[in-house]
């Protein structure tokens, strides 16, 4: 798409009339008038090394959104989102380039307990483990797809989506004839429970990977503390191969303090090893991204045992996260990880954060050191 300049989306979101309205619109021209618009920018410098070999990019993302008001049930989203190369554009091992695309533009309607969406439109489900946006890219994963979400059951939240196109975060856009479903109830004395069904088939691809699975997600108090804890199993078919996932990870939250300890695992059979080409899997097996596919990164599947520990002070937060790697079906050492958050918000609108990751090689790859330093503004 013809590049938009950064400097065009701050001019149109200053010339926006923003007046979100309090009721319902009574007129399709009320609800266009009485919608809102907001405007963001995410400025960011990240530096990447490789064994010898290193690159930097700093890069500017605008967002301006604008959704309208509600008539007859009916609303309307439009968000474009534009990341401008600040200096030199020869940059190779980071996934943030310049463009500038439609990020959302959808129909909602809601009535009772239900809403539909059609067009383009983010799809979250859970910790996004199988379905994500990777909001931490510059160039956010939507989707062109049809999504309902109920909630008529008590405690209960019902959601079935079809996708048709995969907009991901390298400005591909993949045809997609994808079906999701997810069911979570919330009404049990010991937490959440989640079942869900994807069945994710690209045009291109000669099978689906069909993946049934269940998620629980509670907690409990304990005096003056928190006990946390998740566990979840999913098994997939896959071309020749049926492999099996499973996660447990428990924690406690006290004076402040929150601290993990996890196990996840993601099983290789026949050769196949279990996959989540949705996910936002920067969240997962470290931040420096050496396992984002079973080709490039476990083909013998993997297992992530890993603790974190976060706080507040003073306002800043911090995060610690180590992994260590393991290959399933082999005894092949992958590695180890650490990362290191510090943020801090500052009022409703701006924000800093600095962001590290260290990788160091086991029996194959090369150490990685990653380190992102990110300004956000937004109104």
């Amino acid at each position: 798409m013809r590049k938009l300049p950064s400097k065009l989306l701050l001019a149109a979101a200053i010339t926006a009339i923003a007046n979100p309205s309090a009721y319902a619109a009574e007129s399709i021209a009320e609800a266009f008038q009485n919608g809102s618009t907001s405007v963001s920018f995410r400025l960011r410098f990240e530096d990447v090394e490789v064994g010898s070999v290193s690159n930097d990019a700093l890069t500017l993302k605008s967002r301006l959104t604008y959704k309208t008001d509600t008539f007859n049930g009916v609303s309307a989203l439009f968000e474009v989102d534009d990341t401008t190369v600040l200096g030199d554009e020869d940059y190779s091992g980071i996934a943030d380039s310049e463009y500038t695309d439609v990020n959302q533009a959808y129909l909602a309607y809601t009535a009772a307990d239900t809403t539909v969406k059609f067009g383009r439109q983010r799809i979250l489900l859970d910790n996004q483990r199988f379905v994500g946006g990777v909001g931490f890219r510059q160039n956010e994963q939507t989707y062109d797809a049809v999504t309902l979400t109920n909630k008529s059951l008590p405690d209960t939240t019902l959601f079935y989506g079809y996708i048709s196109e995969v907009n991901n975060i390298f400005a591909s856009d993949i045809k997609h004839k994808t079906h999701l479903v997810n069911a979570k109830y919330s009404g049990l004395p010991i937490g959440s429970v989640t079942g869900y069904y994807y069945q994710i088939e690209p045009d291109a691809a000669t099978d689906s990977i069909d993946t049934f699975g269940i998620r629980l997600v509670g907690s409990k108090p304990a005096g003056d503390a928190t006990i946390l804890y998740t566990a979840e199993y999913a098994s997939q078919e896959k071309g020749d191969g049926d492999p099996g996932y499973y996660l447990i990870e428990g924690g406690v939250k006290a004076a402040g303090v929150t601290a993990k300890l996890g196990y996840e695992v993601l099983e290789s059979d026949n050769g196949v090893s279990f996959d989540t080409p949705l996910a936002t899997k920067h969240k997962f097996h470290g931040w420096t991204d050496k396992f984002l596919s079973p080709v490039a990164g476990y083909p013998d599947g993997i297992e992530d045992l890993y603790v974190s520990v976060g706080t507040k002070v003073a306002g800043v937060k911090l995060l610690a996260v180590y992994h260590d790697f393991e290959a399933e079906s082999s005894s092949t050492d992958l590695g180890s990880e650490f990362g290191l958050v510090i943020a801090k918000k500052f009022g409703k609108n701006y924000g800093l954060s600095l962001k590290y990751a260290d990788y160091e090689a086991g029996d194959t790859g090369a150490d990685t050191d990653k380190l992102w330093l990110t300004g956000t503004a937004k109104f």
